[in-house]
């Protein structure tokens, strides 16, 4: 039988100081897949990830149940139930409250992949399928539309001040001997993307629920410099001249990849030093997120960011943030400035 230690609060409204910085953090962008058991034919995972029921790595997860949950109709609520309310509380209670622990990471925020939002797998307007007439089908066996998922499940979204902050929360004794290892139970990938934060649109509140998270990959010719500079200082004030921008947006930033490119370095993923950016915009409600996507200026805007990005270089998907940790306050602008990305790194 085990104790239950609450969820210890290290945010608004029950901390008493707070920090606020004008110019890019440094965060740990980890995008994520849940532990389950789909074929490696159709999704990936981490060689280092999936366990069995005795503690040992799996070698294939369609065929050798996991510790974590096999019954599918359970699987993914279950999963995301999970990450907020005990891998949460467990990755804060790892971290002793003094400089070298927790006070390190500024913030922590988990965004859990939304299905029934827009994503590029399915995207808007959506239609009621119809035959030949434009008349509904008198069933809908057969008319069932494919689902498209997402290559991640959601992202853990961490803020630091600089690299020191990543070393000195990643480097405490607990996180090694305590998270890691619940890590190879619960989640099948973890793609690191260390960034720097830009913050265009500033949260008022920093409480905003629904976002819209895009993961995207530059044309050939550019280079990740070219990129990062064009796509925050071209494409970003054609996002905010939109009318529809100042009416649904509630925040916007752009995390722009500074992390490794060679295996072997902290953070190096082999799908993650393929990703030059990240960008979080975030609603009031999944209605605002939908309107925002069918605003004529804003569906215009694909194109502009286009012609920045290879062939197959966006994906899309709507997420519900949970906010573990925050101790920022006011959020403000990073934006614009000179577009420096070794500022933290």
């Amino acid at each position: 039988m085990s104790n239950i230690s609450a969820e210890r609060q290290f945010r608004p409204p029950y901390l008493k100081s707070f920090r606020s910085y004008s110019t890019p953090l440094t965060v740990v962008c980890t995008l994520l897949s849940r532990a389950d058991n789909t074929p490696l034919s159709e999704r990936r995972r981490d060689p280092n990830l999936l366990l069995d029921t005795t503690g040992e790595l799996i070698k294939d997860p369609a065929t050798t149940p996991n510790a974590f949950e096999n019954n599918a109709n359970i699987a993914f609520e279950k999963w995301t139930e999970y990450w907020r309310k005990v891998h949460g509380p467990r990755f804060v209670y790892a971290q002793p409250p003094e400089d070298g622990g927790i006070q390190q990471l500024l913030r922590y925020d988990q965004i859990h992949r939304l299905p029934a939002g827009p994503s590029s797998g399915s995207p808007l307007p959506y239609a009621a399928p119809v035959d030949a007439r434009g008349q509904l089908f008198d069933t809908v066996i057969g008319h069932v539309p494919e689902y498209r998922r997402p290559q991640w499940d959601g992202i853990a979204y961490l803020g630091f001040e600089n690299a020191d902050g990543i070393k000195a929360v990643f480097s405490q004794p607990e996180i090694a001997a305590k998270i890691m290892p619940e890590d190879q139970a619960i989640f099948r990938e973890l793609c690191p993307v260390v960034a720097t934060q830009h913050i265009i649109v500033p949260s008022a509140t920093q409480r905003d629920p629904i976002l819209l998270v895009k993961v995207v990959k530059r044309k050939a010719n550019l280079s990740r410099a070219e990129f990062h500079d064009a796509w925050l200082n071209q494409y970003a004030p054609l996002v905010l001249q939109q009318p529809a921008t100042s009416r649904y947006v509630k925040r916007y930033v752009q995390l722009h990849n500074i992390g490794p490119t060679e295996a072997g370095q902290p953070f190096f993923h082999p799908v993650g030093h393929t990703i030059d950016g990240v960008s979080i915009q975030a609603f009031a409600s999944i209605n605002d997120l939908e309107d925002f996507l069918l605003d004529p200026g804003v569906a215009r805007l694909a194109d502009e960011e286009a012609a920045l990005l290879a062939s197959d270089g966006i994906e899309y998907w709507s997420g519900v943030a949970y906010q573990v940790v925050n101790q920022i306050f006011p959020e403000t602008s990073t934006w614009p400035r000179s577009n420096s990305d070794s500022v933290h790194s």
